[in-house]
């Protein structure tokens, strides 16, 4: 091992919102925390819905995605934790004195006593859309996320999948795109139900249960037309469209983190109720993890990164208090508070 590595309590690997909230109430936990992102920046999977409307966080109005990543980034940095990106974590080693060695697929090493998981669904990307030729129109109208809504302004917008993202987008282009039409496999869908009927009761023509067949370009450049088919009955019909949106989900990977010993399934891992893994010193937190009540909603990511914090603090400290005071009584922001300007009895 190399001897200059500085030793941390926790190290985070993941930079979504369970391993941003994993840094801030370390920082309350007082311990020596480090997060390593494999992006260039935080955010996780929100990165790739900068303009989704997030609705149920809780004490937070409807606010762009984007803007809640920067206040989660922002109070991630409360406590100075060290930010590592760039470097995606592949080895473990239990060291003879019980400490961990990360290693990242770069070489570089990472020296820790504990360990959160907030991976999410690990190295991921967009299912693409699985016709020949699709990639050419990849740089025009053919999206697999949507970066800014005004550029669908207008238009008549195709959006295939059934998920919440499909969903929430069909709602969130209804009123500022000429037509919205949804085409999925299944007759069900995946969002939210009460997103569901809203999209449903809306002006937008939702197929089901129908598919993409074959993009159409007379110019080679753009698609113009679309043929769908009935996946009961076989009938097509030819759609005109001015952009595609594609939201199949996503193709994930947990790479060589599958061969650390976790009792880990094709997407989460199992945890107890305080999300320690099978594995000693080893905790996870957010979509990555699997138990008993487990939310899968950004506000359940929140529970899970303290209660994964507080797990990884009582291994280190049994004798220490079981959860962070709560902030008006924590002392770590006293200094904080003056600050801010805010006068303490």
């Amino acid at each position: 091992m190399n001897q200059d590595l500085e030793l941390y309590d926790v190290t985070i690997i993941g930079g979504g919102p369970a391993g941003m909230y994993s840094a801030f109430y370390s920082g309350m936990r007082d311990m020596k925390t480090k997060l390593i992102e494999a992006r260039d920046r935080l955010g996780g999977r929100m990165l790739f819905y900068p303009e989704k409307m997030i609705w149920d966080v809780g004490g937070v109005t409807p606010i762009l995605c984007e803007d809640l990543i920067k206040q989660l980034e922002q109070q991630a940095r409360t406590f100075d934790p060290t930010l590592v990106f760039e470097q995606q974590i592949e080895g473990f080693e239990r060291l003879h004195d019980g400490t961990i060695l990360l290693t990242a697929a770069s070489g570089e090493q990472h020296w820790t006593r504990t360990v959160i998981l907030a991976i999410g669904y690990g190295i991921y990307k967009m299912a693409k859309l699985e016709l020949e030729g699709a990639d050419r129109y990849e740089v025009s109208n053919l999206h697999y996320t949507v970066q800014e809504l005004e550029p669908f302004r207008g238009k008549r917008v195709l959006i295939s999948g059934g998920g919440d993202s499909a969903v929430d987008w069909a709602n969130e282009l209804e009123s500022l795109a000429e037509q919205v039409t949804v085409v999925h496999r299944r007759d069900h869908f995946g969002g939210l139900e009460r997103n569901v009927l809203r999209m449903k009761e809306s002006s937008v023509d939702v197929r089901t249960p129908y598919a993409i067949e074959k993009l159409h370009s007379l110019s080679g450049e753009m698609i113009e037309h679309v043929t769908i088919t009935h996946m009961e009955n076989g009938q097509t019909e030819m759609l005109e469209v001015d952009a595609v949106i594609v939201n199949h989900g996503m193709k994930s990977d947990f790479g060589p983190i599958r061969d650390w010993g976790l009792d880990l399934g094709e997407w989460h891992v199992s945890t107890t109720e305080r999300l320690q893994t099978n594995i000693p010193g080893v905790f996870a937190a957010g979509d990555f993890v699997d138990y008993g009540s487990k939310l899968y909603l950004i506000a359940g990511t929140f529970t899970d990164a303290a209660l994964a914090v507080n797990s990884a603090k009582l291994y280190l400290d049994p004798a220490a208090e079981k959860v962070a005071y709560v902030s008006s009584h924590n002392s770590r922001f006293k200094e904080k508070n003056k600050a801010l300007g805010v006068v303490e009895e």
